[in-house]
């Protein structure tokens, strides 16, 4: 029977979290760029903030209020991470969350606003401010209420909840004030599992076209989500890989906005890829950059995973399209017992936009590792050589 208390049976307990929307890497923050980058981003960030107040004043005159768009969380037996956001809506709520990504992108957000959560039917009802976006131990002096959860001034709430939970699919539920709770899956992934995959999703299992931008810009803002295209043999290649071992967890991370959560949730349900929690990014301005880039964005969300899971190794897909094969290297610098392989689908002349006019590519070598990578265009290519090399090294 699932267990769903906090550590001493009452509401479970929650801690703020500086997180990797609001929070600057060393070395990262403004005031060391020049001068034209700090005035740059002064009048970005004010142009972003006069359309937010607009836009909140526009709605509200309409009679819009406040509701919360839930993402997929994750973690272990002992705690999870939970990430929605708060937004203004006209009262309707859509059944499908797929939605064309431009809509998404003009989403109004909810700042500031108070969100009660319950995981399993269980309130959280305790609160606890951090300053990192690694978990630690919680430190009961730093306790608050739980009426202290508020959004960020984007409308993001980033939280790391301490519990007892069996592995497996759970609930999380968000509500504001006014509207019914929402949910999303918690996956809670056994803390001695082995191995785990972290894969990308642009142009790794969903064909986005990144390197043409034009094209992934269409694709991103214009296209069906119903109808976006999956990259060959991928879906089959990824749960050959989770057959292994079924309690193997599967991350996906993509440089498109949350905004677009629901969407790419839906194409990785549809595709039949295995399920997994998404770390996307937040495409408006922060305190740290303008926009995180996707190098920077990756690590961040790769840095936090190998913090959450110490004990496991990692599989990292992804292809040659941008910045996966030069990524993925620095990531086996910083962590050289923790990838166990790494496997790069190869984009062809076609979708990189280029092949037609030149005759060549704007793929990206791999870095010489001391990680085996394996290659291939199609997921059937990188089963013939990736799979067996899981089966005999994974120990699973």
């Amino acid at each position: 029977m699932t267990r769903r208390s906090g550590r001493d049976g009452g509401p479970l307990r929650v801690r703020s979290v500086s997180t990797t929307f609001d929070s600057a890497a060393p070395g990262e923050g403004i005031q060391s760029r020049p001068a034209p980058v700090r005035l740059l981003r002064h009048l970005v960030t004010g142009a972003f903030d006069l359309w937010v107040g607009l836009s909140i004043n526009l709605t509200g005159r309409m009679g819009w209020s406040a509701d919360v768009q839930p993402y997929v969380g994750y973690g272990t037996e002992s705690y999870s991470r939970l990430i929605c956001r708060t937004i203004l809506t006209d009262g309707r709520r859509r059944e499908d969350p797929a939605i064309r990504g431009i809509r998404g992108l003009l989403t109004v957000p909810a700042p500031r606003t108070r969100v009660r959560l319950a995981i399993d039917s269980t309130a959280i009802g305790r609160v606890q401010v951090g300053d990192s976006s690694v978990y630690d131990a919680v430190d009961p002096s730093r306790s608050l209420s739980a009426d202290a959860v508020f959004s960020d001034r984007s409308g993001y709430l980033d939280l790391v909840a301490e519990h007892r939970l069996t592995p497996g699919v759970h609930r999380v539920s968000y509500q504001v004030r006014g509207r019914r709770p929402v949910d999303a899956p918690l996956y809670i992934v056994p803390g001695q599992t082995p191995v785990g995959v972290i894969s990308d999703v642009d142009d790794t299992i969903m064909i986005s076209q990144v390197p043409n931008h034009w094209k992934a810009a269409w694709n991103l803002l214009l296209s069906n989500p119903h109808r976006r295209s999956s990259v060959p043999g991928m879906a089959v290649l990824y749960n050959r890989i989770r057959d292994l071992d079924p309690r193997m967890p599967f991350f996906y991370l993509s440089a498109s906005p949350w905004n677009v959560e629901g969407s790419i949730r839906g194409f990785i349900r549809d595709h039949g890829f295995p399920a997994g929690p998404l770390l996307l990014r937040d495409l408006d301005p922060r305190p740290k950059t303008f926009v995180p880039s996707i190098v920077q964005h990756k690590m961040e969300f790769i840095h936090q995973l190998m913090a959450d899971f110490p004990r496991m190794r990692f599989v990292l897909m992804g292809d040659d399209g941008q910045s996966d094969p030069a990524t993925f290297a620095q990531v086996v610098r910083q962590y050289p017992d923790r990838v166990l392989a790494i496997g790069i689908r190869q984009l062809s002349p076609q979708e990189t936009g280029l092949g037609s006019l030149f005759k060549r590519t704007a793929t990206q070598p791999m870095p010489v590792t001391q990680v085996p990578v394996f290659y291939g265009t199609t997921g059937a290519n990188l089963m013939r050589t990736l799979l067996p090399y899981l089966r005999r090294r994974a120990r699973i």
